[in-house]
């Protein structure tokens, strides 16, 4: 006996709404306009870039978007067709689309979109002139066993996505994609930025890293083994807030010793008791057993020690980020086998979040994207929807 497979329902044009957002966009994407034309020697391309990642973000944001085959559907309503300004894509298109369209022009869209985003938190003791706070990770996502490219293991594929956060604006700022294998310290050593307060934990915890962020006149915060060797400069006294805060010392050390590399810069060490009080993460993923203690290496001795401590505390806020991504936004499955498309997609994935920061005034959570999705299927009113972003604004 043989069984059909059930047809799946076509996207009807009544089950996609809101598009006075996408043409809100329509100024910020036109610059991609021409982009991969220089190849179009016929002048006959009917999707450029600009349609391109606007259906990437179609599918970011509507529920009944789930794969490149139901963007191609839904490039061929009306509806879409006119907001966008493109004629039905085939499947070929949306494919090729993705080798094309260089991944790296979605860079300046996403630094214009970054300067327009205002702090959505704080950290008290913490403002501006003390340095960007940026939390620094990878992620993990299984490719296709076809995708030579991203071996991870014998038998598996996968691809990292390296992250930096920006913490207090709650959104990625910046995305590096490599093989599942990729070194996430020799990443960060090649896109490292001034000004900034790159908040690590013990993963990234090399001294030669250490030295290149302080050479580019930024600063660290960042978790340091166990077992780390150091000698001590100077003692600190911990004062009262501080210990309140979880903080047990505070010291001026060199970190290495006789059988590593010794750090030339002294460096403030401060001990942070792992209490539930600081919410930090203790999750032992293969690693060594986590201690009594939390060592937090840093360059900042003009912050109060308890700072430091809800500075790494904060750390946490990107691996939320990352199930956002995956998980909400849809990252988990990969529209392209092409690295450059994944950047594409993955980049869509930066500006989607921008965007509901930018419209809500506050970092993106899970709430706020499913009234969103609610929206642009057709289930929420734009009422509903304005009426939740007008009660995030109270909240303070």
């Amino acid at each position: 006996m043989s069984f059909m497979r059930a047809k799946r329902e076509k996207i009807k044009e009544s089950q996609l709404v809101g598009f006075k957002y996408f043409q809100m966009l329509s100024g910020l994407l036109e610059r991609l306009r021409d982009a991969g034309c220089q190849r179009d020697r016929a002048h006959n391309r009917t999707l450029h870039m600009d349609q391109y990642v606007s259906l990437l973000l179609l599918y970011m944001f509507n529920p009944i978007c789930t794969s490149l085959r139901a963007l191609q559907q839904a490039s061929e309503l009306n509806k879409v067709q006119r907001i966008l300004g493109s004629a039905r894509a085939s499947l070929g298109s949306l494919s090729e689309a993705a080798r094309v369209f260089d991944s790296e022009r979605l860079q300046e869209i996403i630094l214009e979109l970054s300067g327009q985003l205002p702090n959505v938190s704080r950290i008290p003791g913490l403002d501006a002139s003390h340095g960007i706070l940026t939390a620094v990770d990878g992620t993990l996502i299984e490719a296709m066993a076809n995708m030579a490219w991203a071996t991870w293991r014998s038998d598996r594929n996968g691809i990292k996505v390296h992250t930096q956060f920006e913490i207090l604006k709650g959104v990625p700022v910046a995305m590096e994609v490599t093989d599942a294998n990729g070194n996430e310290k020799r990443v960060l050593g090649l896109h490292l930025q001034p000004h900034r307060i790159y908040v690590l934990d013990r993963g990234y915890a090399k001294y030669g890293l250490f030295q290149e962020i302080l050479n580019v006149q930024s600063s660290l915060v960042c978790r340091i083994c166990d077992n780390a060797v150091w000698q001590e400069i100077q003692d600190h006294p911990v004062s009262e807030k501080a210990r309140r805060a979880g903080v047990v010392l505070d010291k001026t050390v060199l970190l290495g010793g006789n059988s590593t590399p010794t750090l030339r810069t002294p460096l403030r060490l401060i001990a942070v008791q792992c209490t539930p009080n600081i919410k930090l993460n203790h999750t032992v993923r293969g690693g060594p057993a986590q201690g009594e203690l939390l060592w937090i290496a840093t360059d900042r001795f003009d912050l109060d020690a308890e700072t430091i401590a809800t500075i790494y505390q904060r750390r946490w806020t990107i691996e939320i980020f990352f199930r956002f991504f995956k998980h909400v936004l849809g990252c988990r499955h990969l529209l392209s086998q092409n690295p450059n498309g994944i950047e594409l997609q993955v980049y869509a994935a930066m500006i989607a979040c921008m965007l509901i920061s930018l419209w809500t005034g506050k970092k993106p959570t899970l709430r706020t994207y499913e009234m969103i999705c609610w929206y642009f299927s057709g289930m929420a009113s734009e009422e509903e929807l304005l009426a939740h972003i007008a009660r995030l604004q109270k909240q303070e």
